[in-house]
Parts: C-alpha cells; sequence; structure tokens
C-alpha cells in the first residue's frame, strides 16, 4: 500500500527540524519540529536531537516512512564528508547510526539532493521533463542532479574549478558578502558559473534555492546564460519536503518488491 504521508528530517548545523508531510501536496499536516544542533555537531548528540524531533512528531512506522537529509555526501549509508557539523561524522555507517537510535528503518540523503527532489516534487521544476538542477547559494554552493525524476546523488558542483579557484569561493553568497559586491558584480560571477556547468550538463532548468532566493527580483535578472532559471519554491522546508518524498518512494518500492 503506497503511503499518502510521510516523515521528513533535515539535520543542519544549527538546527534539526522535522515535520509530517502531505505527498500529494507537499505541505505539512504536522507541526514543524525544531531543535537546537548540539554544539560542536557530534555524532552521539546529533543521533539523540534527531531521535528527540521524531518522538516529538510521533506517527507509526509502517505508515509514515522516515526520511532523514544530511550536510554531508552520503554513499553507501556513509557519510564522507561533513558541512559545518564534527568531523568525526568522516567515514561513519551513519545509516545505520541513525536506524539504531530511531528504532526504524529510514532513507538516508545528502541534504542538498533532499531540496532539489523537493523542488521537482513540490515546487519550481514539478513536471519538467529532462535534467534539472538546483544550486544552494549560501556558505557554499549545494546542488542536485534530478533527471525525469530520478536523483543523481552527490553532484558536488560548488567545486567545478574556473579560472583556477573552487566555484564556490568565488561565487557563493557568501563571496558576494565578503567582498561587498553589489548585485551586478556578484552576479557576473554567477554568469560564468552557470555558464559553466550549463556547458558541461546541458541542463533543461536551473532552479536557485538557499536564503538569497527570497531577493530574486533583485538579481534574477542579471544571470545571463541560455537555459531558464528560476527561484525555488521551497526553502526552509525544502529538505523536510524532499527527505520524505524520497522515503516515501523507497519505502513504496521495498514494500513492492516484497509483495
Amino acid at each position: 500500500m503506497t503511503s499518502t504521508t510521510a516523515i521528513g528530517i533535515d539535520i543542519g548545523g544549527t538546527g534539526i527540524k522535522g515535520g509530517i508531510v502531505d505527498l500529494s501536496t507537499g505541505e505539512l499536516v504536522s507541526d514543524r519540529v525544531k531543535l537546537a544542533t548540539p554544539k560542536g555537531g557530534e555524532p552521539d548528540g546529533i543521533l539523540e536531537v534527531t531521535k528527540q524531533v521524531l518522538d516529538a512528531l510521533g506517527g507509526d512506522a509502517e505508515s509514515n516512512p522516515v526520511g532523514v537529509c544530511f550536510p554531508a555526501i552520503v554513499k553507501n549509508g556513509r557519510t564522507m564528508s561533513a558541512a559545518n557539523i564534527s568531523k568525526k561524522w568522516v567515514g561513519l555507517e551513519a545509516e545505520k547510526l541513525f536506524e539504531k537510535t530511531l528504532g526504524r528503518d529510514i532513507l538516508f540523503v545528502n541534504d542538498a539532493d533532499a531540496a532539489g527532489y523537493a523542488e521537482t516534487e513540490f515546487g519550481a521544476a514539478k513536471d519538467v521533463d529532462g535534467l534539472v538542477i538546483l544550486t544552494t547559494l549560501g556558505t557554499g554552493i549545494g546542488s542536485a542532479l534530478i533527471y525525469d525524476g530520478i536523483l543523481v546523488p552527490n553532484a558536488e558542483l560548488g567545486h567545478i574549478e574556473i579560472d583556477g579557484h573552487d566555484a564556490e569561493s568565488r561565487a557563493a553568497y557568501s563571496a558576494k558578502e565578503r567582498e561587498d559586491l553589489d548585485w551586478e558584480h556578484w552576479c557576473k560571477r554567477l554568469t560564468k558559473y552557470y555558464r559553466t556547468v550549463e556547458f558541461l550538463f546541458s541542463p533543461d532548468l536551473f532552479v536557485v534555492g538557499g536564503g538569497v532566493s527570497k531577493h530574486w527580483d533583485e538579481f534574477g535578472d542579471l544571470i545571463d546564460i541560455e537555459t531558464k532559471i528560476v527561484p525555488a519554491v521551497h526553502r526552509n522546508n525544502a529538505g523536510i519536503l524532499g527527505a520524505a518524498a524520497l522515503a516515501a518512494r523507497g519505502h513504496h518500492r521495498r514494500t513492492t518488491a516484497a509483495e
């Protein structure tokens, strides 16, 4: 039986938040629970707070698949990097640790991948065929590749080298703030970045997320590329929505295979 709701939990450097998602609309059907990430972001602390978030949401394991998104490259359930959390996560079998702590199966995914998937299911890229590339412009540049609704995980397009620099060191929103760039000068850098990604991947749509996307009217028209580029619809809840939707998809596949 296909689940109509799922739980998404989004783990970040400052907060761990979760909610129950209506999979037909992308709306939260619960209060959004948010607790502070323990100082230092070490494994034991994050695992415990994630359990507290899940317990606060309630919900039956079978009727509500659980997805957890995390600020790391995630490969075969292992966290291969760590952004704004303890480096003790690097190399851990994190998915198994979360499943043991939470007492249920989960879908474990990179946070940018979850945000990108949320936009294809419920947001700016819904019903778009072909290749969608989401980029989040913040401290760095996060990215997600979704092709015809299928997520290609762990695309680290913020680390493409352009003019001898890691792209995100020059084009992330943090670079604009650090160097006190105006919109026009920052967007010259964004244009070079997106043209490079455009040449390499020939996407059908770019979606721009991150907190700066709320200022889209200030800078969107200054990015000069061929591919259509639009702001993300979901910002604060994108990780929750994407993790929940991916969990439901994985849960459906498992139950179908079992039948």
